[in-house]
C-alpha cells in the first residue's frame, strides 16, 4: 500500500480508521483507506470535525443528535454523513487526542488478541492490530450499531409514511349524482 501526505483530508466512504501518530513534536493522523495509507498533519478529532462540517453539520450538533437517539453521554459514536452511512466511533473519549477513530461500515469482524489488543478485519480483506481492549471495541461497535439502527428506523418510518400519503386510496365518488334529489321529493 502506498502512503502519501495530505493536509486537507476529508473522511469518506473509503476511510477505514484514523489513528494518532507523533511526528516530531506534533500529533498527526495516520489514515487507513481501502487502497492507501495517508499521513495528515491534523489531529484525528479535527478530521472528524472537518468531515462533519464538510457534510453540512457541526460536530457538536452530531454529538447532541447521537445523545438524543441512543441516550448515552460518553464515548458517543458520530454520524459523519448519513446518506452514505459514514458512522464513526472513537476508542476513547473524543477529547483524548490518543483515541483511534473507526468507521463502522468498513469493519467486517474483530477478535481479541490480548487484554489490550484487538485485531480488526475490514471488508477489503485487510486486518490490523490496534492497541485497544476487545471489550472497549465491542462496546463501541454495539453503540454504533444501536445509533445506526435508531437512525435508520426513523428514516424508514418517514419513507413509509410518505409512501402511504402519496399512494393511499382516493375516496370514491358515488355512482349517483345528488342533482336528482331535491327537497321537494321528501
Amino acid at each position: 500500500m502506498s502512503q502519501k501526505h495530505i493536509g486537507d483530508y476529508i473522511v469518506n466512504t473509503c476511510t477505514l480508521y484514523i489513528k494518532p501518530v507523533e511526528y516530531g513534536n506534533k500529533l498527526y493522523s495516520h489514515i487507513g483507506e481501502v487502497d492507501e495509507e495517508i499521513l495528515c498533519p491534523v489531529k484525528p478529532i479535527a478530521l472528524i470535525q472537518r468531515g462533519c462540517a464538510y457534510y453540512g453539520v457541526d460536530f457538536e450538533s452530531r454529538r447532541k443528535g447521537t445523545r438524543l437517539l441512543i441516550d448515552y453521554s460518553r464515548k458517543l459514536p458520530i454520524i459523519v454523513e448519513p446518506i452514505n452511512h459514514i458512522f464513526a466511533f472513537c476508542t476513547t473519549s473524543p477529547g483524548n487526542p490518543m483515541g483511534i477513530w473507526f468507521f463502522y461500515e468498513q469493519i467486517r469482524d474483530y477478535k481479541r488478541i490480548s487484554a489490550r489488543e484487538t485485531l480488526v478485519i475490514f471488508h477489503n480483506g485487510q486486518s490490523f492490530l490496534f492497541p485497544v481492549s476487545y471489550n472497549t471495541f465491542n462496546t463501541q461497535m454495539l453503540r454504533t450499531s444501536l445509533l445506526k439502527s435508531k437512525f435508520m428506523q426513523r428514516v424508514d418510518y418517514n419513507q413509509k409514511k410518505l409512501f402511504y400519503l402519496l399512494n393511499r386510496p382516493k375516496p370514491s365518488k358515488a355512482s349517483e349524482s345528488n342533482e336528482f334529489y331535491s327537497e321537494d321529493s321528501k
